[in-house]
C-alpha cells in the first residue's frame, strides 16, 4: 500500500493512499525516529521519536534543510548527506541501506533512508529517514562478549589441567604406579567431557539465538527418562531416597527430541541436587497444552526441592543468560538454554516456589505427534 505525508501545522500524518476512509498513521505511534523532506529537501515531518534519538527539537528541525537538520556523518568523519546525494545522485537509486551514522557531539545512530519517486527515474519527491537508537546492538554487543568472556574462562581450566597432566605422564610416564596413571587419565577424561559440554552449550545458544535449534522428534518415554537420570545422580554418590518419583497415568504417547529432553532433565535435577536441599521431587503428569487458542494433550514434568528456593526479585530473570542461584559454579547459560529447547519443541516452562519451600521449575510439551498418528 502506497503511503504518503501530509504536514498538518508542527507535525505531520503518514497516511494510506487510497481515500478518505484509509486508515491514518500519526508518526508519534511509530517506534523508531522518522524524518521526512520535500522534494525541495525540506524537513517536514520530525517526529517525538527522532527527537528523542538525536536529541534535536521539532522546532528547530521542522522547515530546515536536511542536512542542517540532520548533520550526519560517517565514521570516517565525512558528510553523509554529500556522499549520498539523494537528490542530484544516480537516478536509479531508491535509498540507503541502515548504517552507523556520527551526528554533532560523536552520538551514533542508526540511519536508512528511502527516496520516493513520482516514476522510475524521475527525480527525488520525498526523502524518508529512519532512525534507531544503537542501545539494542550495544546490548546484544555486551551480551555476545559476556559470553566469549564466560566461555573462554570456563573453558580456561579444563584445559590447563588436560595440559598439564598430559605433559606430566609424557615426561615422567615411568615414574608413577599405575593407580596414579588411571587417577591422572580419568582427571583428564572427567574435563575433556566438561570441555565438550561447554562447546555443546555454546552451539545450542547459537541455534537458539538464531532460530535454528532443530526438533527431530521420536517417541519419548518420559517417566523412563526421568528414572535413568535418577539412577545416574545415585550412581554418582547421591542417596536413593533423597528423590521422590510420582507418575501419573496413562500418560499421552511424546514425540519430542530424545537428546534434547535429556538435556532439560539433566539440567533441571543437577540445578536442584546442586543448589537446592532436601528431598527433590519429580513428577510427570498428562496437562493440556494451549496452542493456537485451542488445548491439546501434553505432558508436565514438574521438579522441586526443599532449599531456600529462588529469590520473588529473581524469578523473572531466571531464564535469561548468564543467571547464576548461587555462587557454587556453572556458567549460568543452563537454564537459558532449556527454556530455548521447552520453546523449540512448543512448550512451555515456569517457575516457582514449591510446596516444601524450594524452588519448581514445571514445563509442558505438546504430545507432537505426527499428524498420521493423531
Amino acid at each position: 500500500m502506497a503511503v504518503g505525508v501530509r504536514t498538518i501545522g508542527d507535525n505531520a500524518l503518514v497516511r494510506p493512499a487510497g481515500g478518505p476512509d484509509a486508515l491514518g498513521i500519526d508518526p508519534e505511534d511509530l517506534p523508531d525516529g522518522l524524518v521526512v523532506a520535500d522534494e525541495k529537501g525540506r524537513v517536514i515531518c520530525f517526529n517525538a521519536a527522532a527527537a528523542r534519538i538525536t536529541a534535536v527539537s521539532r522546532h528547530d528541525a521542522l522547515g530546515v534543510e536536511l542536512e542542517r537538520a540532520l548533520p550526519l556523518e560517517d565514521l570516517k568523519g565525512r558528510r553523509w548527506w554529500q556522499l549520498t546525494d539523494p537528490y542530484g545522485g544516480l537516478a536509479i537509486r531508491v535509498g540507503q541501506p541502515e548504517r552507523n551514522l556520527l551526528l554533532p557531539g560523536g552520538r551514533e545512530v542508526l540511519v536508512s533512508a528511502r527516496y520516493v519517486r513520482e516514476h522510475p527515474m524521475g527525480p527525488v519527491r520525498r526523502v524518508v529517514v529512519s532512525l534507531r537508537s544503537t542501545e539494542a546492538r550495544r546490548r546484544t554487543e555486551r551480551s555476545h562478549a559476556e559470553l566469549i568472556a564466560t566461555v573462554a574462562h570456563e573453558l580456561r581450566s579444563p584445559l590447563t589441567s588436560v595440559k598439564g597432566f598430559t605433559a606430566t605422564l609424557l615426561a615422567k610416564w615411568e615414574r608413577f604406579t599405575d593407580d596414579q596413571k588411571r587417577l591422572m587419565l580419568e582427571t583428564v577424561d572427567a574435563d575433556a567431557n566438561r570441555v565438550t559440554r561447554l562447546i555443546a552449550e555454546l552451539l545450542d545458544i547459537s541455534r537458539i539465538d538464531s532460530g535454528r535449534l532443530e526438533v527431530r522428534r521420536q517417541p519419548v518415554d518420559i517417566a523412563a527418562a526421568v528414572g535413568r537420570h535418577i539412577q545416574a545422580h545415585v550412581a554418582s554418590g547421591q542417596a536413593p531416597d533423597r528423590f521422590l518419583v510420582r507418575i501419573q497415568r496413562p500418560l499421552p504417547d511424546l514425540w519430542a527430541d530424545p537428546d534434547k529432553i535429556d538435556q532439560v532433565l539433566g539440567n533441571l535435577l543437577e540445578n536442584a541436587v546442586r543448589h537446592g536441599a532436601g528431598t527433590v521431587t519429580i513428577e510427570v503428569a498428562p496437562a493440556p497444552v494451549r496452542i493456537d487458542e485451542h488445548d491439546e494433550k501434553g505432558t508436565a514434568v514438574t521438579v522441586s526441592d526443599e532449599g531456600p528456593g529462588i529469590p520473588e526479585e529473581s524469578m523473572g530473570r531466571v531464564f535469561t543468560r548468564f543467571w547464576r542461584g548461587s555462587k557454587r559454579g556453572g556458567t549460568g547459560l543452563g537454564l537459558y538454554i532449556v527454556k530455548g529447547i521447552v520453546e523449540a519443541h512448543g512448550g512451555t516452562i515456569t517457575v516457582g516456589r514449591g510446596s516444601g519451600g524450594g524452588a519448581e521449575f514445571r514445563f509442558i510439551l505438546p504430545v507432537g505427534a505426527p499428524a498420521y498418528l493423531q
